[in-house]
């Protein structure tokens, strides 16, 4: 029987490093994605729908530092509604996870490889993608410590590459240019919107799945979610109002070609300076930093998410194998490279960003209904940290949750039926082949 000593996670996470995991697996939202939800919902429906994305995530992730804090697990989501509320309907929230965990990354590689395009047009895109792919999955496999060091440095630039691009943005901002067809699509656009709005942010739980390689994890989690959050939400507002401002929202949603890009910010820069100049340069490749942050910070807490899920026999046991010499889970980390590689070569980049959309929405569900079943369950578990304004806070971000689910499947009714199919599907065959259910 495998000794389950060798399969503990090493702790080397601190305060610091937690905070630039956080930003870190979200930045890449400030840098491309979010653009696609302006062609839904225009600057008005798009605004919207990211102010209640917004109220989404500050209540949700205090809750989800609650659950972090009280069960730190390198599962997350995955461990919460199991210990809540069974675990046929943890296996069910573990799957969401690993959706949008799995979903997240290709979409982010597409990104990283359009910016570097945006440099060196005689880069293949998709290759670029497939390369950053193969670099990152090799520094999480080489140790955590490693890996969370220099998610902090590249981080860090990533915010200082916003900070430039507003300095460089402001003197052209016009109020005028946030009202230039601001809701194309009345306010169902609004509701289309919510997928890209939700990618601002999208990410910042998989500082639960680091828990476990926390130093002292019921202290420092919440610190991390608190401190994360505060500062994704002021690059998200800056970021929004300066690039729409610059001549308004379709400059930074269409190329020249008339097809959207997924580099709006080098797209409004290119409107008040030449592509050749050393700031464009610079904002392009600072910009590269930030979405490398998240390729690379998604990248580890999706290989936690998928370990746990081998370490306790949801999935095949070699997935919850750590590596004997990095103290790493090479195995769960190599194999979502390979089906992320899958995912890219799709070349859709927001049918992928939906569909880890649906995956987290369904995740956050979960897990706000396990809080709520925990409290009442179980009063005497240790709970480091308690979420203020309890019970409004998880009950305000479930309902903001399930309404968002089901604008995503009304607007998105195909790709609705891929994501539950890869839900189920996964649940009849568990059923089938585990026999402690």
């Amino acid at each position: 029987m495998t000794n389950t000593n060798e399969q503990k996670l090493q702790k080397s996470l601190t305060p610091t490093l937690l905070w630039g995991l956080g930003v870190g697996y979200v930045i890449s939202g400030m840098y491309f994605g979010w653009n696609l939800g302006l062609e839904k919902g225009g600057t008005l429906g798009m605004a919207v729908a990211t102010f209640v994305v917004i109220v989404l995530y500050v209540t949700f992730s205090l809750s989800y530092a609650e659950l972090a804090c009280a069960i730190p697990k390198a599962g997350g989501a995955f461990d919460y509604a199991n210990r809540a509320l069974g675990k046929k309907w943890g296996f069910v929230a573990g799957m969401a996870q690993n959706i949008e965990f799995l979903f997240a990354p290709p979409a982010i590689a597409v990104g990283i490889g359009a910016y570097f395009n945006a440099v060196f047009p005689q880069l293949s895109i998709t290759v670029v993608a497939i390369g950053a792919y193969f670099c990152f999955t090799l520094l999480n496999i080489l140790g955590t410590k490693l890996a969370s060091s220099f998610e902090l440095i590249i981080t860090i630039l990533a915010v200082l590459g916003l900070i430039i691009f507003w300095y460089f943005t402001f003197p052209y901002f016009k109020t005028e240019n946030l009202s230039i067809k601001n809701l194309p699509n009345g306010w169902s656009g609004a509701f289309a919107a919510l997928p890209f709005a939700i990618w601002f942010f999208l990410g910042i739980e998989g500082l639960a799945n680091v828990a476990e390689e926390s130093n002292n994890p019921q202290k420092d989690i919440t610190w991390g979610f608190s401190s994360a959050m505060a500062t994704l939400v002021v690059l998200c507002v800056l970021t929004f109002i300066t690039a729409v401002g610059i001549g308004g929202w379709e400059t930074i949603v269409y190329k020249a070609d008339g097809l959207a890009s997924d580099s709006p910010l080098p797209l409004g820069m290119s409107n008040i300076m030449s592509d050749t100049s050393g700031v464009y340069q610079l904002i392009v490749g600072i910009g590269t930093c930030g979405l490398i942050a998240s390729f690379h910070g998604l990248v580890l807490a999706a290989g936690r998410a998928t370990f746990e899920f081998g370490r306790v026999g949801n999935a095949p046991k070699f997935m919850g194998k750590v590596n004997e010499k990095f103290k790493t889970p090479a195995n769960a980390l190599l194999l979502n490279m390979f089906f992320g590689i899958i995912a890219l070569l799709s070349n859709s980049t927001a049918d992928i960003i939906i569909l880890s959309a649906f995956g987290a929405l369904t995740m956050y569900i979960f897990s706000m209904v396990s809080l709520l079943v925990l409290r009442k369950n179980e009063p005497s578990l240790k709970r480091p940290f308690h979420v203020p304004f309890y019970p409004l806070s998880p009950i305000l971000a479930l309902i903001i949750a399930v309404i968002a689910l089901v604008a995503m499947i009304i607007y998105n009714f195909n790709l609705s039926l891929i994501f539950f199919g890869l839900l189920g599907g996964s649940f009849l065959l568990a059923l089938l082949i585990k026999k402690d259910w």
